[in-house]
């Protein structure tokens, strides 16, 4: 299994060590010098910010040693890189920017999680999920919620039939959840009746109509959508369902450069372009090989003291949970978090889970599920700087 080194020193350590000093520029030889003599401080002058990355990138790296690996794990671990390679490939031909969205929805799909995505109309929702189903070779079906949509109108319903012989018979016709992949688009609009019913069957994978439960094909995934801008006639998701998304993703308004890139895209075609690489039986395996990933102890406890560093009622609650929090995550967030952090060990070639990680993954796992109390929002904290507090406090 994996080593910790506890006397190596922490990214965050070096980086404000280095922000520190003096203003003479700092080699990364220079500083590799020092931390050979075992020096405590930078008194040569300041690292560059690209040095400084670099310097801070190999200290992490060396936070866990890797253990040796099988060839037969190794043969496994490329083949899963390679296989996110060719989706991202793929979806680079519809999709222009949200890397970041891109890869955490892979991470999520992989993982078995449904994802909550919030943002402005006309950001490349629907196409995101259509240019999916399409390189995994999968259905797809979009949802267009309103306040009078009903939960039949989701996930099916009995119907009366007349069969060859004349004989009324009851039928299931079932609904638009029957996909892989559904578009829940502005799921904030509908009543919480139906809200209730989609998200029973994004836990359950199955409907249930009139006592008999039908069974989702895997794998099922679901992203839904909410605008944050318009407020008038939604139904909030109370934080309850809200915690059954394994990621709220944010999607950032795009540049000038990537709205060019857009416009010159759509004027050749509006229709997706991206190639089956992979399909739902790879997607499967690739979910079953990220729960074989190692995790050690420490890591472990790191994931688990970040989710317990949100609770400020409990007796040993950190100073920003204290200050800022009013409703902690549930332990839905550190599954979650282990979960997620496997499959993005084996998206990036790695066959051991690492604390880069688990704290790239704590901001879309804990973003909807805490809740901030008025002090945070009178210093104009967003979730997210408080989830950054809350990981420099946790180790």
């Amino acid at each position: 299994m994996k080593k910790w080194n506890k006397s190596q020193k922490s990214a965050e350590d070096t980086q404000n060590l280095a922000e520190t000093a003096n203003n003479v520029p700092l080699t990364v030889e220079e500083w590799k010098k020092q931390q050979a003599e075992g020096k405590d401080e930078i008194k040569s002058g300041e690292l560059h910010k690209s040095v400084a990355a670099e310097a801070t990138a190999e200290v992490e790296e060396k936070e866990i040693e890797a253990a040796p690996i099988s060839k037969e794990d190794a043969a496994k671990v490329e083949k899963f890189s390679q296989a996110i390679a060719k989706i991202k490939s793929e979806l680079a031909k519809d999709i222009v920017g949200m890397e970041d969205v891109v890869d955490n929805v892979i991470c999520a799909i992989i993982a078995g999680g449904n994802v909550l995505l919030e943002g402005v109309p006309g950001v490349g929702k629907t196409r995101l999920v259509r240019s999916l189903a399409q390189t995994l070779q999968l259905s797809f079906s979009r949802i267009q919620f309103t306040p009078d949509l009903m939960p039949s109108d989701v996930t099916g319903t009995n119907v009366i039939e007349q069969d060859e012989k004349g004989k009324m018979t009851t039928v299931f016709q079932s609904g638009p959840i029957f996909a892989n992949l559904i578009l829940a688009d502005e799921i904030n609009r509908t009543t919480p009746k139906t809200q209730s019913a989609m998200l029973e069957v994004m836990q359950e994978h199955k409907v249930t109509v009139a006592k008999k439960s039908y069974t989702l094909a895997e794998p099922f995934f679901v992203l839904a959508t909410q605008n944050p801008i318009e407020q008038d006639g939604t139904y909030p998701l109370p934080e309850a369902q809200m915690d059954r998304f394994m990621f709220k993703l944010l999607v950032d308004f795009p540049s000038a450069k990537e709205i060019k890139n857009i416009v010159t895209m759509t004027q050749i075609t509006m229709a997706e372009t991206a190639k089956a690489v992979v399909d739902g039986e790879t997607i499967l395996s690739m979910r079953e090989l990220a729960k074989s990933v190692p995790i050690i102890d420490e890591v472990l406890e790191f994931a688990v003291n970040i989710v317990n560093n949100t609770h400020p009622e409990i007796s040993n609650a950190s100073s920003t949970a204290k200050k800022y929090i009013r409703y902690g995550a549930s332990p839905r967030a550190a599954q979650a978090l282990i979960t997620c952090a496997k499959v993005r060990a084996l998206m990036n070639g790695n066959y051991n889970v690492s604390y880069r990680d688990i704290r790239a993954l704590a901001y879309p796992v804990l973003r909807h599920r805490i809740k901030l109390n008025y002090n945070a929002i009178s210093d104009k904290l967003t979730v997210d700087d408080v989830i950054k507090q809350v990981i420099g406090e946790s180790k």
